[in-house]
């Protein structure tokens, strides 16, 4: 085994490494209720025009011709009470309900007047009659396929399913949607100073990582299958690796060359092959990433925002490449101060956002968390840091 430069890479060829490390997952199809936080695996295309009648786009009158207008009758959403109007008639309509054959517009009903059988147009309806009397043609009016035509991309592969999202797939006429698989992933907790509940006590202290990561999993789209705690020993290590039969395995702890740290040698011992071994960022150097058979693993550092780091730069970009999506791209954002950095590593500065400016926060050790509280995300400086005012790459917190 090696663990020198050459495994030593810069923060970007780092997120490039476990992008392109990743292959996509096979396609499955779920139903809608079953589908929301995957990943489309095709293009959702509308089945149907959308919508696929004329539809009135308000609560008030269909028209037909010039006013006033004499009421003929209703049309309602699901109920077409008038299949037809002649000129200088009109229905009452209800938003969504299908316009009558020969109506030419809608008018609403906070801009109409009833005087008797007649309906006449007020306030800013009355202000957009022609010379006739006669409504803009399709006023207030949503046409046949007016958002989309049958065969439209509606949803494009690669998106990630939200529940309004979900929502645009039913309008379009879909029960099933086709979606990567996601991963199945287990969490290892590496250390015997663990404590899985209460406060710090007796030498050991809280786990906070284990708490969190399975909460994470779900948010960067993967499935959790377990969060088991493994003692400190080279054998539990390489048990815990061995038994695994998730397709990414995520460690905590254990990823530098400390003396009770095993998770290299348990590794090797796998028959695991190295990717990185060490990242050019801080905090969050010692993260790694190696491939066993035909599992991943990632190793976060023991440190809980070093592990942040770790999961945000190395799991993120690998499970989108599992779910067919590209290298998420950073934004940027102005920083509102001078921050230094580390001469050669980049460094990630934990950073609250008001009007698209970052400023730093307190309590940003690598052992701390509670910078978390008020962070919008972090600030990515370049090597050596960065001055007031200065755009750099934004990587954004849930």
């Amino acid at each position: 085994m090696s663990t020198g430069p050459e495994f030593e890479v810069t923060w970007e060829q780092a997120r490039q490494l476990a992008h392109k490390s990743a292959k996509p997952t096979t396609p499955i199809n779920l139903s809608l209720s079953d589908a929301a936080g995957h990943v489309l695996a095709e293009n959702v295309l509308a089945l149907g025009d959308m919508p696929p009648f004329a539809a009135s786009r308000i609560d008030g009158w269909a028209v037909s011709g010039a006013g006033p207008w004499k009421r003929v009758g209703d049309a309602l959403a699901g109920h077409e009470f008038v299949e037809s109007l002649a000129a200088g008639e009109c229905v009452h309509i209800a938003t969504g309900a299908v316009m009558p054959e020969g109506a030419t517009a809608s008018l609403k009903d906070e801009e109409s007047q009833i005087d008797g059988e007649k309906v006449i147009a007020i306030d800013g309806a009355a202000g957009l009659l022609d010379e006739a009397g006669a409504l803009p043609y399709f006023h207030d009016v949503r046409p046949s396929g007016y958002e989309a035509k049958t065969g439209e991309v509606l949803i494009p592969k690669g998106t990630k399913l939200t529940p309004a999202i979900v929502g645009v797939a039913a309008a379009g006429g879909h029960d099933q949607l086709t979606v990567f698989k996601k991963i199945v992933v287990d969490v290892l907790i590496f250390g015997d100073e663990l404590l899985s509940s209460g406060p710090s006590r007796d030498g050991k202290v809280r786990d906070s990582l284990g708490p969190q990561l399975p909460l994470w999993i779900d948010y960067i789209g993967a499935e959790l299958n377990q969060v088991t705690l493994v003692a400190d020993t080279l054998e539990d290590h390489f048990a815990a690796i061995s038994e695994s039969k998730a397709d990414l395995i995520v460690t905590t702890g254990g990823t530098a060359a400390g003396p009770v740290d095993h998770l290299h040698n348990a590794i090797v011992d796998a028959g695991g092959n190295f990717i990185i071994d060490a990242v050019l960022v801080r905090p969050g150097y010692h993260q790694l990433m190696a491939q066993i058979g035909n599992q991943h693993l990632i190793g976060l550092p023991g440190n809980p925002q070093s592990a942040v780091i770790g999961l945000l730069s190395l799991a993120v970009p690998f499970i989108a490449g599992a779910n067919g999506q590209p290298l998420p791209e950073l934004e940027t954002r102005e920083l509102s101060t001078d921050l230094k950095g580390p001469a050669r590593e980049v460094r990630l500065a934990l950073c609250s956002l008001e009007s698209n400016v970052a400023t730093p926060l307190e309590h940003l050790d690598s052992s701390m968390l509670r910078g978390f509280v008020k962070a919008d995300g972090y600030a990515v400086l370049p090597p050596g840091g960065a001055e007031s005012g200065q755009n750099v790459p934004w990587l954004k917190l849930p």
